[in-house]
């Protein structure tokens, strides 16, 4: 019992040295492109790494998806970008991306121009099929950023 106690009371001392949790810091990163409407951050930075909410080639001024698969990768790596100069960052600040295709067979034109927006070093990347994604989109990408 006596040894049950002293590790409790270690316990309760170590939690009390550490004090409360810090809560990490989080601000709001939304272009003004981008409709206040939508029930989503476009981005969100916290503790100096911004995350990007999945983007697609939707133009934000018409709504609209290119009919033309480039013209939607084109515009979808656009919509990113937007959320990067948000943050005061760019595609070189890019260490990480994520990529959902409803058709794996556009992955080489999809490579196309994700290479034109992309310089070496290249940020890890992951590239998934997906049966469906929102809308008429057939592309969606995520990344995260860090100065």
């Amino acid at each position: 019992m006596t040894c049950m106690r002293h590790t409790l009371l270690g316990l309760l001392v170590a939690a009390a040295v550490a004090g409360p949790a810090v809560a990490a810091e989080k601000k709001v990163i939304r272009p003004p492109e981008f409709p206040a409407t939508w029930p989503f951050s476009p981005g969100l930075l916290v503790d100096g790494t911004l995350y990007v909410s999945g983007q697609t080639g939707i133009d934000l001024k018409t709504l609209k998806v290119p009919e033309d698969f480039d013209a939607e990768v084109k515009q979808c790596l656009e919509n990113v970008g937007l959320v990067l100069r948000a943050a005061g960052m760019g595609y070189q600040d890019v260490f990480s991306v994520q990529i959902f295709l409803t058709d794996m067979e556009a992955f080489k034109q999809m490579n196309a121009v994700y290479r034109t927006f992309f310089k070496e070093p290249l940020p890890t990347r992951t590239t998934a099929g997906a049966a469906r994604l929102a809308g008429k989109a057939r592309i969606e990408i995520t990344v995260m950023a860090r100065r």
